[in-house]
């Protein structure tokens, strides 16, 4: 299972609004801070879990958005969801490494994606943080491996990197999952969408169907006080009862990692775990 933005739960009112927002949300949010910044706020946060509670819940897909603010240093990485979060990749990635090391049996897949403000030497610089940070945990490029094959090289690690140029230089990176992203607002329309694409055959290898909703202006407009979070959780029991009709495998119409939004507020977690029941033999 896969925590959709899993680092926006370090957001603040403080987390400067992207740069790759329009330049009328960038104006609002330095002429009125006090009044953008925590609206901005309210539909940026995906995720209440910190990374390594989230990886104590079982979730082993992380979806990692990175990016260089411009008023920050010259190398310090921070994630992003219309504003930037307060931690840094550097210590994040240690994090990770550490829970890892604590558990030598768990496999974690990591995708490094968005890359908002990047150079060519920023990808190099992340790409050496990634290697001095995990070393023999990092799984090549190749064909998927197994479990039983991870354990026995002691790999622990797979990070997709959506970045062409530098995935071509490094054998460490694997290329980014193709992403079921329904971009709706309505529970029924993401389903609708789901079972369309399931319909159509699934992608070869890994790839994510994303049960995450998606807000739009005409929502925020209608729901002047609402927020993702709210959006979200009335509708979480309708979301999971689908996931729990999935069935993992090969399969055309197989599922393989399912991505969620507040992946703690229900038994989501569980549930998708409780899918690979149906592998086992009767």
């Amino acid at each position: 299972m896969w925590s959709h933005d899993t680092m926006t739960y370090c957001l603040n009112k403080r987390s400067p609004i992207s740069h790759s927002q329009s330049w009328l949300l960038q104006l609002l949010g330095k002429l009125l801070p006090c009044v953008t910044r925590p609206m901005v706020l309210k539909w940026s946060v995906t995720q209440a879990l910190d990374v390594t509670e989230q990886l104590d819940a079982g979730v082993r897909y992380l979806d990692l958005r990175v990016a260089h603010v411009p008023e920050g240093s010259r190398r310090n990485l921070h994630f992003v969801h219309f504003v930037y979060t307060t931690a840094l990749v550097e210590d994040t990635l240690t994090e990770i490494s550490e829970w890892l090391e604590r558990h030598p049996r768990e496999v974690v897949i990591l995708a490094c994606r968005g890359f908002e403000g990047l150079t060519e030497e920023l990808h190099e610089y992340l790409v050496a943080c990634v290697r001095n940070i995990f070393g023999h945990m990092l799984c090549p490029r190749g064909e998927v491996p197994t479990l039983r094959q991870l354990w026995a090289r002691g790999q622990q690690v797979l990070l997709s990197y959506e970045d062409e140029r530098t995935l071509s230089r490094h054998r460490e990176l694997w290329p980014g999952l193709p992403y079921w992203w329904a971009d709706q607002a309505k529970p029924t329309e993401l389903v609708r969408y789901l079972e369309h694409m399931k319909s159509c055959g699934r992608p070869g290898g890994l790839f994510v169907a994303g049960i995450n909703l998606t807000e739009n202006l005409e929502y925020v407009l209608v729901h002047p006080a609402g927020s993702l979070r709210k959006m979200t959780l009335p509708h979480l029991a309708y979301l999971t009862a689908w996931v729990r009709e999935q069935s993992p495998g090969p399969g055309a119409r197989c599922t393989n990692v399912i991505a969620g939004d507040f992946v703690g507020a229900d038994s989501f977690i569980s549930d998708v775990i409780r899918l690979n029941e149906k592998l086992l033999p009767c």
